[in-house]
């Protein structure tokens, strides 16, 4: 039985050398594809297993880098990285850029049918590339709620789903009403599921380093979370044999 194979890319962005791993379906032909953002800690075999499990469904699925090949499990290390970078949308942009370019650069992507998905910082950088007008079929963002710079949304051309935990304290009441109020504002098509009992990075099993505080995983609305994005993915860019 064939199944999906994945390899190693390395591709330039903010000044690093960023390591992605890419994970491709069965077969040779064309499929769409899914670029997968991960978490401000960075890439891991988390976001990882997330393209491997794309790929068996039979997209193209390139989980992208932040730290040139870091992880950052020391929060405040994190937050040295992270909030500079979130707080500059170009910079956001050009690393989403960078690695969208990884993704239509291979064979078996068909570019007009590219999805993004990311969680916290990859979230927020799938939105930029849609608030830069980048064609893409559908934007899936858990936690990373952020608001973009004055009229930008409009220019998002796709669905957006957006998905958070209720006691995340991180994505507070206010940061998601800015969120949905700039989305509505723009016209865009979006939808908003708030998880009840959630905390910050609820779809993130345990790691081996401390977690900060309103940070907590939970299985049951991670995989709840999972099955939306995967429904979101088959209504705006279906797998066609």
């Amino acid at each position: 039985m064939t199944t999906s194979t994945t390899r190693t890319v390395e591709y330039p962005a903010d000044g690093l050398t960023m390591i992605g791993h890419l994970a491709l379906p069965a077969g040779t032909d064309r499929r769409p594809a899914v670029l997968l953002g991960p978490e401000g800690t960075g890439l891991s075999d988390v976001e990882r297993r997330r393209a491997d499990a794309l790929a068996e469904l039979g997209y193209v699925a390139l989980a992208f880098d932040l730290h040139g090949g870091r992880y950052f499990g020391d929060p405040e290390e994190m937050l040295a990285r992270c909030l500079p970078l979130l707080d500059d949308p170009d910079r956001m942009r050009d690393i989403g850029h960078a690695a969208l370019e990884v993704l239509r650069a291979e064979p078996r992507t068909d570019p007009d049918r590219i999805a993004a998905v990311g969680y916290g910082t990859g979230g927020a950088i799938g939105l930029e590339l849609g608030r830069d007008g980048v064609d893409l079929r559908a934007i899936a963002t858990v936690n990373g709620l952020t608001t973009g710079r004055p009229g930008e949304a409009a220019r998002i051309p796709c669905p957006v789903w957006a998905g958070v935990g209720s006691e995340d304290p991180i994505m507070a009441p206010a940061q998601r009403d800015a969120f949905t109020a700039e989305m509505q504002a723009a016209g865009v098509d979006w939808r908003f599921v708030v998880y009840g009992g959630a905390l910050h990075a609820f779809h993130h099993p345990p790691v081996d380093h401390p977690a900060p505080p309103g940070v907590g995983y939970h299985p049951r609305h991670a995989r709840r979370a999972w099955h939306d994005v995967v429904e979101l993915l088959a209504e705006c860019v279906p797998v066609t044999e």
